[in-house]
């Protein structure tokens, strides 16, 4: 799995900040250019509690949803210079598929799978931290184990 900032996507630290202010977490922003418009998909997720803190996890709902799109439209119109913008604004899912490592710093507290190519399985757990190289995970007996990126075939978010 590679590891690509999240500040380096375009405009995602300007969104972030408005998202935030509203208690969100903006967990991915793709804009695609077409024709005559832009094409915008902004994903939210609720933050993640600290990892010793319990984690009431409540869902994300259309009116959260339109609030975020709200927020945002005017600031990627400013942005892009483009009053023509198609947005998209969704909850991560109940099992989100984690398409880059760096998402992970944002569900620190939430339970996910990663795909370890070393033990050839599922490996589930607590996420209780991640950098620029490497996540690691509570396991079931609480032992924590690290996990290089490059050992993840694949990592998804596990609803609870």
């Amino acid at each position: 799995m590679e590891y690509n900032s999240l500040e380096k996507m375009p405009h995602y630290k300007e969104c972030s900040l408005l998202v935030e202010s509203l208690g969100y977490v903006l967990v991915e922003l793709r804009i695609v250019p077409q024709k005559t418009q832009y094409k915008v998909l902004a994903v939210i997720s609720n933050k993640a509690g600290k990892p010793e803190e319990e984690n009431v996890e409540s869902g994300i709902g259309i009116s959260d949803c339109a609030k975020v799109h709200r927020l945002i439209e005017p600031r990627l119109e400013a942005l892009l210079n483009s009053k023509d913008l198609y947005m998209e604004v969704t909850s991560p899912g109940m099992e989100r598929t984690i398409k880059n490592a760096a998402e992970f710093c944002l569900f620190e507290g939430r339970m996910i799978r990663v795909w370890d190519t070393e033990v050839t399985e599922w490996v589930h757990g607590k996420l209780l931290g991640s950098d620029e190289k490497s996540l690691t995970l509570e396991k079931e007996d609480s032992s924590a184990m690290t996990i290089p990126y490059e050992r993840i075939a694949k990592a998804k978010l596990l609803t609870v």
